[in-house]
């Protein structure tokens, strides 16, 4: 097929449509073919670990090729994972030579067989009556070291909840074990052991290498799995989320286009289509893990754009808008466009949480994901019926070109956004 793309938003650095985001027909025509692709029925609904996700990463995969970016160190465009699903077969402990109920003892690993004693080397860390078990519970499991956690029996109620942490598991993490005791002990020893379920995933990731600020990255990122194949409404089995989130890895591949033609990148900008967000977040999860956030100078998450805002045309809105001025950024770059981005109209959803950008905002990122879903009254959304002839693909290429526009001070380095103060989040 011929391609197309040669004008689509090359147009957006001169001056004249820096006042006007109206797309051309090149532009709907390119969000078209993107998303037919990535929602046909062929993707089987695109669920993570089947073969129609790995067939929508092969297709993302060869777009970003196509675009020029340079593939990850290993020669790939694949970002590939491994998620372990655990089931415990044993479990034994002491604690002051006295047995320990596995009631009281959690133990977070990817090895068959493990063995951890108070000789064993691990970082202890310890949490008090009044202490926030939320916060220092999800540091420990995230950790990247091997640590034994002492958590205080006022916190019977809610030790049982900490098993969320081991119910699928990156292959190779370290072990943390978590022990409710009214004492730290003097000595213990914990043996445990687990069989696992393997499932293979993989995000997509294409570079643009940057120029002066080579070492500062920008993310732009959607997530490409959706629910695959349920059950059948009216005939309908597969659920093949052109909305959610096709619209956003259209979005992704466009925008690389877009910078690759454009040049003028003096951050090293980072193109990312992320597994796996439906069932935990792990893609995204996975991918922070590669960077150093000190270095991240902003990410911009792209999710569910195909449907007009509640505003209407030539808007959208930015979760988690007031926790950095990346949004007062964006919209200076967009004045004399009459697009606007606005604050998130939904914050008893807690989307800023909800989604991809979330990972890197914990780290104090200015992660933030942009979306027009009127998630009050979205009436496709995790349906059979979110398919391509629900969107508005004009619209759709609009906001693109406002996000290409908006951006462009934070991918030229000469504005950085505020950070995320993480003592403020949840």
């Amino acid at each position: 097929m011929k391609r197309i793309f040669v004008p689509l938003l090359v147009a957006c650095a001169t001056t004249a449509c820096a006042q006007n985001t109206k797309p051309s027909n090149a532009d709907i025509a390119e969000v078209r073919r993107i998303e037919t692709v990535l929602s046909h029925d062929s993707m089987q609904g695109r669920r993570a670990g089947t073969p129609g996700s790995d067939k929508a990463a092969a297709f993302i995969a060869s777009e970003f090729k196509k675009a020029g970016l340079q593939p990850l160190p290993n020669g790939s465009y694949l970002q590939s994972f491994k998620v372990l699903r655990p089931k415990q077969t044993a479990l034994t402990a002491t604690l002051n030579g006295a047995a320990l109920e596995a009631k009281n003892l959690l133990v977070i690993t990817t090895q068959p067989d493990l063995k951890v004693s108070n000789t064993s080397g691990y970082n202890t860390v310890t949490i008090a009556a009044g202490e926030s078990i939320a916060e220092k519970a999800t540091a420990a499991a995230q950790a990247d070291q091997n640590t034994v956690v002492f958590v205080d029996t006022s916190f019977a109620n809610i030790f049982p909840r900490l098993s969320a942490f081991k119910r699928q598991l990156f292959a190779g993490g370290s072990n943390v074990v978590f022990i409710m005791t009214a004492v730290q002990p003097q000595s213990y020893e914990v043996s445990v052991q687990h069989t696992f379920d393997e499932t293979a995933m993989a995000n997509v990731v294409g570079i643009l290498p940057g120029k002066s600020k080579a070492s500062e990255q920008v993310i732009f990122s959607g997530h490409y799995d959706h629910l695959g194949i349920g059950k059948p409404v009216n005939g309908d089995s597969i659920y093949n989320g052109a909305n959610d989130d096709a619209a956003g890895i259209t979005a992704v591949i466009m925008l690389a286009n877009h910078f690759k033609k454009q040049g003028g990148n003096q951050r090293t900008l980072v193109f990312a289509a992320f597994t796996a967000e439906e069932v935990g977040g792990f893609g995204a999860q996975y991918f922070s893990k590669q960077f150093d956030p000190a270095k991240v100078a902003a990410m911009f998450n792209i999710e569910m754009i195909g449907t007009e805002s509640k505003w209407g045309k030539n808007s959208a809105y930015i979760t988690g808008f007031e926790k950095t001025d990346m949004g007062a950024i964006l919209q200076k770059n967009l004045q004399g466009t009459g697009f606007t981005f606005h604050p998130d109209p939904y914050p008893d959803q807690q989307l800023f949480y909800r989604s991809d950008n979330a990972t890197l905002a914990r780290l104090g990122v200015p992660a933030h994901t942009i979306s027009t879903s009127k998630m009050d009254s979205e009436k496709h959304y995790h349906t059979v019926d979110d398919e391509i002839e629900t969107l508005d693909l004009e619209n759709m290429a609009a906001i693109i070109r406002a996000i290409a526009q908006s951006s462009r001070s934070i991918v030229e380095g000469k504005d950085t956004p505020s950070r995320v103060d993480t003592k403020s989040l949840r």
